[in-house]
C-alpha cells in the first residue's frame, strides 16, 4: 500500500487516548466526504502507536498499522461506539527504551527518545499529504508538534472530560453526561432502599465538567471537582443534612477522579505514568466513602450511615453515541475536510456558542480549559450555581479558558 497513486491527495486519520462514543461517526464524516471529493483516506491503527510501528519496506506486512478506508467500512462502523481504528496513549516524542519498535532499537538507545524524524519518514512512505488526528489535548499536542515541523494537520477534539481548549464541545462528552445521569438515577433506588449515602466517582483529571453537568441536571445533590479542594467534615455535614431532609433518606455526591481533599494531593492507582506523564487516577471515591461513613455519626446523633460506593468509569464511555455525539462528529469531520480542500492547515475544528468553526491548533498547548469556580461552582454548598444560564453555550460552563 506504500506510495499510493494520488488523485487529489491522501489523508491520514487516527484516534488517540481513551475511546468515546462518536469517534466512528467522525471518521465516517471525514472519509465519505474525502472519497467523494477525490481523495484517498488511510486509517492509522492504534493512534500514534501505529504510526511509529510502521516498517518502511514495500514488502513488509503493515496491515496492523494502517489500511485504506472505504465507504463500506466507515458506514458500518459509524453506528457503533468506540473506535474501529483502535487507540493508544503513545507519544512519539517520548518513546521509552522498553517500548521502542524493533526496527529502531539500534538507532535510539536513550531511556526516552524522540521518534518524530521517523514519523515524518513514515508519513512520506505512506504517501500521506495531510493528517487529521482525533483526540484529547495529549493526542493533539503531538498534532501541534507535527504542525510545527511543517506537516499539514487539521485536528478534531475528542474527550469525555470536555477539557480540550478552544471548543465548547469535544466528541464523547454528550454521551458521557447522558450515561452518567441515567446511571445516577438508576442508583437512587438502592441508595433510598437502604437509606445510605451514594458516592459516584466519574472521570475528570483536571476539569470537573463530567461531575458538574450531571449535578446541574439534578443527577446528584453535590459534586466534588479538581478545581476546588474540599473539606471532609464540611462534606459530611452537608451530606447528612441532605439525607435527613430527604423523605427517602439518602443523599448523593458525584466526585471527579482528580478531586482533592484539603491538605492532600491527587490519588493514583499506582506510580506508573503514561507517555504523556499522567499516572492512572482512581481511588478518591473509596477514600471519601470510608471517611463519610466514619464521620457521619458526629452529625447524625451518634448513628453511622452506610455508603454505596460506585465508580462509573467505563460504563459511561461504552456503547453507541447519543444524538449529539452522532451528529456533531459528522460535522466536525466534514469541516476538517473543508480545511484540507482549502489548504488551510494548523487548525482545530471547534463548536463555540452553537456555531461550528475552527481555531488555530496552538490553542491546545497554550491554554487550559477548566471550570471557572468563582462563576459556576458554589464552594460553600459544593454544587453548581443555578443562576448563570442566559447567553451561555449549550453545556453552560464549557468555554472557560486560562493560559497554561
Amino acid at each position: 500500500m506504500a506510495n499510493i497513486n494520488k488523485h487529489k491527495g491522501v489523508i491520514g486519520i487516527l484516534t488517540g487516548g481513551g475511546d468515546v462514543p462518536g469517534l466512528n461517526p467522525a471518521i465516517r464524516g471525514v472519509t465519505i466526504r474525502a472519497i467523494n471529493e477525490g481523495y484517498k483516506v488511510i486509517g492509522i491503527r492504534r493512534g500514534w502507536g501505529g504510526m511509529i510501528d510502521i516498517v518502511r519496506d514495500k514488502n513488509a506486512d503493515n496491515k496492523e498499522n494502517f489500511f485504506e478506508l472505504t465507504e463500506e467500512v466507515v458506514n458500518r462502523a459509524a453506528r457503533t461506539g468506540g473506535t474501529f481504528l483502535h487507540s493508544s496513549r503513545t507519544n512519539p516524542s517520548k518513546v521509552s527504551k522498553k517500548d521502542m519498535p524493533d526496527q529502531y532499537k539500534d538507532k535510539y538507545t536513550d531511556d526516552i527518545n524522540d521518534l518524530t524524524p521517523e514519523v515524518l519518514k513514515n508519513l512520506d512512505f505512506m504517501g500521506i499529504d495531510a493528517m487529521i488526528p482525533i483526540g484529547g489535548d495529549d493526542t493533539l499536542s503531538y498534532g501541534v508538534r507535527l504542525h510545527e515541523e511543517g506537516f499539514k494537520v487539521v485536528a478534531i477534539p475528542k474527550t469525555m472530560d470536555n477539557d480540550v481548549p478552544g471548543t465548547d464541545y469535544c466528541i464523547g462528552f454528550s454521551t458521557c453526561i447522558s450515561r452518567t445521569i441515567q446511571l445516577a438515577n438508576d442508583l437512587r433506588t438502592p441508595a433510598g432502599s437502604h437509606e445510605r449515602f451514594l458516592v459516584m466517582e466519574v472521570f475528570g483529571r483536571y476539569a470537573g465538567f463530567t461531575a458538574m453537568l450531571p449535578t446541574l441536571a439534578g443527577a446528584s445533590h453535590r459534586c466534588l471537582i479538581p478545581e476546588f479542594k474540599f473539606d471532609l467534615d464540611h462534606l459530611t455535614q452537608i451530606m447528612v443534612e441532605d439525607r435527613n431532609s430527604n423523605s427517602s433518606k439518602y443523599s448523593m455526591v458525584m466526585i471527579s477522579e482528580g478531586a482533592m481533599i484539603e491538605g492532600r494531593d491527587m490519588i493514583f492507582e499506582g506510580d506508573e505514568a503514561d507517555a504523556f506523564g499522567h499516572k492512572k487516577l482512581g481511588g478518591i471515591g473509596d477514600v471519601v466513602s470510608a471517611e463519610l461513613k466514619k464521620r457521619s455519626a458526629e452529625y447524625n446523633k451518634g448513628r453511622e450511615i452506610g455508603v454505596i460506593n460506585q465508580k462509573l468509569g467505563y460504563t459511561v464511555r461504552g456503547g453507541s453515541p447519543d444524538a449529539i455525539d452522532s451528529i456533531a462528529p459528522m460535522a466536525f469531520g466534514n469541516i476538517a475536510l473543508d480545511h484540507v480542500i482549502r489548504k488551510e492547515f494548523g487548525k482545530l475544528v471547534v463548536l463555540n456558542n452553537g456555531s461550528y468553526g475552527s481555531t488555530d491548533i496552538e490553542v491546545v498547548t497554550s491554554m487550559e480549559k477548566v471550570v471557572d469556580i468563582d462563576k459556576y461552582y458554589n464552594q460553600e454548598r459544593l454544587r453548581p450555581f443555578y443562576n448563570v444560564f442566559e447567553g451561555q453555550p449549550l453545556f453552560i460552563m464549557a468555554s472557560s479558558l486560562a493560559k497554561r
